[in-house]
């Protein structure tokens, strides 16, 4: 259940309770003797009003507290004999809410102003006026209400702190998978990756120094093993260190049309809408999804050209990547590492991702990620 209509529910809740209370006190209010003066009906809306501010205890405890105390005391002093039921309650709230200190100062002058509002509607200060106060209002049920309030905040700050304890358990084992995938990864692909930089930057140079043309495969060998050492680098310093800003974004963009034009794949970059800042994950999605897709188009689809089309929306980042590759129409995609990893990403961000040939040949991705709801 969201939070929205559990706090619907509760109120709902508050006010049943409230309105019951409230039958049930001028039910005992009308069955019950009490001295007929002008003051009458001023008595029978106290009762009821001492009943419905319940339905607000949940919100401002201390104010129900005070406003029942005071119809309390306004309907024995009009002679009303009706238990402070509605006073108890709010008692039992507000220390719940951890109010103790203004509970107490509550209570206490409660008690000693209660004897008097009962003596204002009596012939005078007899015993049967005293005994009548304490029948109202009893010390015993006073101490039980904040009691069994106490008790229960109690209990709820051991389940927070339980709670507490869970999660940060819980953030300190994904803080130790991360330093060890980290490390996983550093130790299998850091010296290989390394190997394939230094390799074919010393066949570049050996090639300048030799006075042979370059070829513009090895160029891209070359800048593709710099760029995985960097994108390796800031990996581990993410999985590192999970508040680290991202490395990589929408403002990289440009970079990969650049590195698609140095391997022959001539790439263009249409930017559509007021360009925005969007969340972090929404926009370390945007630039893999660009990425895998034109390493896809280089690996796989013989393509001359490729677009790239990001559209900037109200609520919502479009991406789509096309190629004039030899898809066919029917040719139905077997999913890979790469398909199967940007279509988690844009789920994970309750976005949509689509991945086919196109009808006039080449394939295309489209993706939709929201801005709105994501953080």
């Amino acid at each position: 259940m969201s939070t929205g209509l559990s706090r619907v529910w509760a109120q709902v809740r508050d006010w049943v309770i409230a309105l019951g209370l409230a039958a049930v006190l001028l039910t005992t209010a009308l069955a019950g003797k009490h001295v007929t003066t002008f003051l009458e009906p001023l008595g029978y809306a106290l009762v009821v009003a001492s009943g419905l501010a319940l339905a607000a205890g949940r919100r401002a405890p201390v104010s129900v507290l005070l406003i029942t105390g005071l119809c309390v005391l306004g309907y024995n002093a009009a002679g009303f004999e009706v238990p402070a039921v509605a006073y108890l309650v709010a008692v039992y709230t507000a220390v719940r809410s951890g109010h103790r200190l203004v509970t107490v100062v509550v209570s206490v002058v409660m008690l000693l102003c209660l004897p008097f509002a009962v003596m204002a509607s009596a012939d005078g200060p007899t015993a049967d006026a005293f005994a009548q106060a304490r029948g109202v209002l009893e010390l015993a049920w006073l101490i039980a209400a904040g009691a069994a309030g106490e008790a229960l905040r109690q209990a709820e700050q051991r389940a927070d702190e339980a709670e507490r304890t869970r999660e940060e358990t819980a953030r300190l084992r994904a803080s130790e998978e991360r330093l060890h995938i980290a490390r996983e990864l550093h130790d299998s692909l850091t010296h290989q990756i390394s190997i394939i930089k230094v390799q074919s930057e010393v066949a570049v140079h050996l090639a300048r120094k030799r006075g042979e043309p370059v070829p513009e495969a090895l160029l891209a060998i070359q800048e593709a093993g710099r760029e995985a050492t960097r994108e390796l680098r800031a990996t581990l310093e993410t999985l590192r260190d999970d508040t680290t800003s991202p490395s990589y974004g929408l403002d990289r963009v440009p970079e990969l049309v650049q590195r698609a034009h140095g391997i022959g794949l001539k790439t263009t970059l249409t930017i559509e809408g007021e360009r925005q800042d969007v969340p972090d994950a929404v926009d370390r999605t945007a630039y893999r999804i660009v990425q895998e897709s034109l390493t896809n188009v280089a690996r796989h689809a013989a393509a001359a050209t490729a677009s790239i089309r990001i559209a900037y929306r109200p609520d919502s980042l479009a991406i789509r990547v096309d190629d004039d590759g030899t898809a066919s129409p029917h040719y139905a995609p077997v999913p890979g590492v790469g398909l199967l990893g940007m279509r988690e990403r844009v789920t994970a961000l309750g976005g949509h991702l689509r991945a086919e040939p196109r009808s006039e040949g080449g394939f295309t991705v489209q993706a939709e990620l929201p801005v709105a709801r994501v953080s």
